[in-house]
């Protein structure tokens, strides 16, 4: 049976277990301390999970363009792979308020210098983070990207960041979710530190999960996790979900829901088609006394480059970019709020929406590389700016592209 020690501060509080004849992973509490996960209190029986890892690990797991890394370089060294040995491997250098001790030892990581980083954004640069970090990356979602220490000579101080690129699928990407995140900043919802890169080949996102004032790990779980499902179910869930999960959950739940509602306002009307359930998320202090709606992130128009694209998660039973009317109802209905203080909201996303497009518009006329996507994201706000509901981008919109 293979084992990994999971513990909390200094505090060792159970053991993750696979049993690979079975095929199921199980955890144990040792010790009545602190408990691993909002949905995991403290009992003495085992929490089995089968063909998969418990939601709280699985969390870490890479996707896409980082798992087939590992699958490349794991199965090349073991001849064989699965959730647990990637696990494994990347654990031991997770840095979060849970961490862990595997049969793989924790490595040391230099911090490459983000000035180097911003300047350079390359093809190679991406290359040298990747296999510099590569057992750092506890990191999902599906694009090129990879977790990073950077070091901020002007600041003094050493960073983890997410950095993301692009590649011809997906042209722009980088622009096109700095633009995105700007405009939920804008209608007054927190978002990560982020920066641009010289030639916008990457985005560096700042991680959020630790305090400075306390210089300690925050809490946090994304609302796939809580409602105790893997990565591979991150489509299968509602809004009206989310809303109940948080609500439930956040101390603070006026302000959660103001938060929640509009981020989900605004993935509407900027055409994010993948907010799925691995994109929302909640921090907490280690006793669980302060839990809060986390910033907003992995915000992209994705209408750009799939023009038939619709929203990932449903509302109402449906997956339709629903208009004003649709998103009030929302608003009063699930996320508790009353009609003038949804309208408020609408109208403070609205005004973003419009101060981002003028931005865009100006952003488009000096820099012509972005023209071609910059344009198609304008258009497609625009449309939003109707406050009408559509089942999809309309095909009068797409042939101007074509």
């Amino acid at each position: 049976m293979h084992t990994i020690n999971v513990e909390i501060g200094s505090q060792k509080v159970g053991v993750l277990y696979f049993e690979k004849e079975k095929n199921q992973y199980g955890f144990n509490y040792i010790q009545n301390y602190k408990p691993i996960s909002l949905i995991m209190p403290y009992k003495n029986s085992s929490y089995m999970w089968k063909n998969k890892l418990h939601p709280i690990f699985d969390m870490n797991m890479p996707e896409g363009y980082l798992f087939e890394l590992f699958k490349q370089y794991l199965t090349k060294e073991y001849g064989y792979i699965d959730d647990f040995l990637i696990f494994s491997h990347i654990c031991p250098n997770i840095q979060s308020r849970i961490t862990y001790k595997s049969n793989i030892d924790k490595k040391s990581f230099f911090a490459l210098d983000i000035d180097e980083i911003l300047a350079h954004d390359t093809y190679d640069t991406f290359t040298k983070i990747v296999t510099t970090f590569l057992d750092f990356n506890a990191i999902s979602g599906v694009q090129p990207k990879s977790l990073a220490i950077l070091n901020d000579k002007e600041s003094l101080s050493t960073k983890e960041y997410i950095i993301k690129t692009w590649g011809e699928e997906y042209p722009e990407l980088a622009l096109n979710e700095y633009f995105c995140l700007k405009a939920v900043e804008n209608a007054c919802v927190k978002i990560p530190n982020i920066k641009l890169s010289k030639n916008n080949k990457f985005l560096l996102v700042e991680r959020f999960n630790y305090d400075k004032k306390t210089k300690s790990f925050l809490g946090f779980e994304e609302i796939l996790t809580l409602l105790g499902k893997n990565k591979d179910e991150k489509y299968s869930g509602s809004y009206e979900q989310i809303a109940r999960v948080i609500f439930t959950i956040c101390t603070d739940k006026q302000e959660a829901m103001r938060n929640f509602f509009t981020v989900t306002v605004m993935n509407y009307l900027l055409k994010n088609g993948d907010a799925h359930l691995k994109n929302f998320g909640v921090l907490y202090d280690d006793d669980f006394s302060n839990i809060v709606y986390a910033p907003a992130y992995d915000i992209v128009c994705t209408a750009a480059y799939v023009y038939k694209d619709r929203p990932a998660l449903s509302m109402f039973g449906k997956k339709i970019w629903f208009g004003k009317k649709e998103l009030i109802r929302f608003g009063v209905e699930s996320c508790y709020l009353n009609k003038t203080g949804a309208l408020n909201i609408f109208e403070i996303c609205i005004k973003s929406l419009k101060q981002s497009i003028e931005k865009l518009e100006k952003y488009i006329q000096t820099h012509p590389n972005f023209k071609e996507i910059g344009q198609k994201i304008v258009d497609i706000w625009k449309l939003s700016l109707d406050e009408k509901s559509y089942k999809e981008l309309p095909d009068e919109i797409i042939r101007n592209w074509t």
